[in-house]
This record gives structure tokens, sequence and C-alpha cells, in this order.
């Protein structure tokens, strides 16, 4: 299976990379990667079987095809690969945000199985989580995305009218989580610890807490009051940072992002 990814910045090369490490699960995985910068490319050499300056060229005999380029690149490079796709034979993937599947439809003027699936950065350690739509695709074809990128972290299948939302949830998250440990590190430095020992405390206590609602298919709160004894000090930190509008932020943030 040839796999063509468009685009060879942070997210596309994240994606070659994690497709490139499946290939010793399988061996029938190809991955080509186009980009216009040769640079891009030769810093991704390793993480790939082939690598392209001409998108016509990459996407030729492609069984899938990677859109992973910029939002305002999206018609420039579907007006360049357009006459060389194959609806019969090819799946079309775009990653570009904002970018609709109606969009895309219209570009290509044809019907292809398609999917517009929005990562985040994480991907490139394989512990992305992936937002899928698709259209005109199969149960057969679902079930091979799914694989490919649960190969790099987890996936969920959403209503595209969902994707803004879950884009502000995840995408955007990343950023939430990292300023969350960005303000702990400096709390820490202030209790008394090294930037780089408090950093780890609570990088390590954030996968800890993750982890809890993910094995143990819980609410967030069952794990808060495993920890708050009454009288304590977790609950009066707590209620210091709700006073301070904790929760309230974060909701704000993520309706303000839900573009």
């Amino acid at each position: 299976m040839k796999i063509t990814v468009i685009g060879a910045g942070n997210i596309g090369s994240a994606i070659a990379k994690g497709l490139y490490n499946q290939c010793s699960d399988t061996h029938s995985l190809f991955i080509c990667l186009s980009d216009v910068e040769q640079d891009k490319l030769a810093a991704n050499k390793a993480f790939c079987h082939q690598t392209e300056t001409n998108n016509q060229l990459a996407v030729t005999n492609a069984d899938i095809v990677i859109l992973a380029v910029k939002p305002w690149l999206i018609d420039m490079v579907l007006n360049e690969i357009n006459p060389i796709l194959i609806p019969e034979k090819q799946i079309v993937i775009s990653i570009a945000s904002g970018v609709t599947i109606d969009h895309i439809n219209e570009k290509l003027e044809r019907t292809f199985a398609l999917y517009r699936i929005i990562p985040n950065t994480a991907i490139a350690i394989g512990e992305s989580m992936s937002l899928i739509v698709s259209e005109n695709t199969t149960e057969e074809q679902d079930a091979l995305i799914t694989r490919l990128f649960e190969g790099m972290g987890k996936v969920q299948f959403i209503s595209e009218s969902l994707m803004g939302a879950g884009t502000a949830l995840t995408s955007c998250g990343i950023a939430y989580a990292l300023r969350y440990m960005r303000a702990a590190t400096e709390g820490g430095v202030q209790l008394g610890f090294a930037a780089d020992k408090a950093k780890e405390l609570i990088a390590q206590t954030l996968i800890g807490a993750a982890q809890l609602v993910l094995q143990n298919h819980s609410h967030p709160e069952v794990e808060i009051d495993k920890v708050t004894t009454p009288g304590g000090i977790t609950i009066k930190g707590l209620n210091a940072m709700e006073e301070a509008g904790f929760s309230h932020s974060i909701i704000k943030g993520l309706i303000i992002s839900n573009v």
C-alpha cells in the first residue's frame, strides 16, 4: 500500500514518521513524502521510502493521499493533483484545519472516499488524539484509517459539526495543558523546587491523572474525590483555584477557540 503525504511541515513529517514506524508491523506500507522544500525532505528522508518535489508524481499509484499542507494551500494543491487522482482507487485525507469536506468535494468535482482528520502535535510521539470525519467511505476503509491512525495515538469519529469544538479540546488543548504545566512549574519554583525538577514532577503527575481516567473509565471528579479528604490541603487548593476562576477560564477559552 502506497501512502503519499503532501507537506513535510511539523504535522506532515510527524504523520509520515508515524506511518513509517508501522512498517515494522506490516511491510506492505510504502511511504512517500512530498514538499517543495528540499531541506524539509532531506530532514525526513530516514522516515519514508520516497521523497518528491513534484506532487503529481507523488500521488501517482498512491492508495491514500494525505494533504498535510496549510489551509491556504489546499486549493492550489488540489488543483495540481486532481487530474492525476483516481476516485475508484484512491482515498483522500485532509489534515487542513478549517477546510470542510464540502469544500474539498467541490474542488475535486468527483466522488472520492474522503476523510477530514485533525490530529494534535503529540502525533509526533505516537500520542495524538485524532478526530475523524468521513464521507463516501466503506466500513473496510474506516477500519483501515482507524488502524493507521491508532498507530499514532487514539482516534474518534465525530460529525463535522463538532470538528471546531473537538479541535478546541484536542489540538488547542495541547497548548492549554502545557500552559497549566508552565503555571504549575512557576508555582513549584516559588515553593522551592528547581524549575527542571518541578517540570518533571508536574509532567508525570499529568500523565498519571490522564491514565487514571482512561484506564478506570471514570469521571475526573471521581478521581478528585479520592484525594480530597475533608478539611485537607487538596480541597483548600482546589477552592482557592476556583475562587480565582480556574474552571471558568478553561471553559471560556474552549468556547472562544471553537471556530
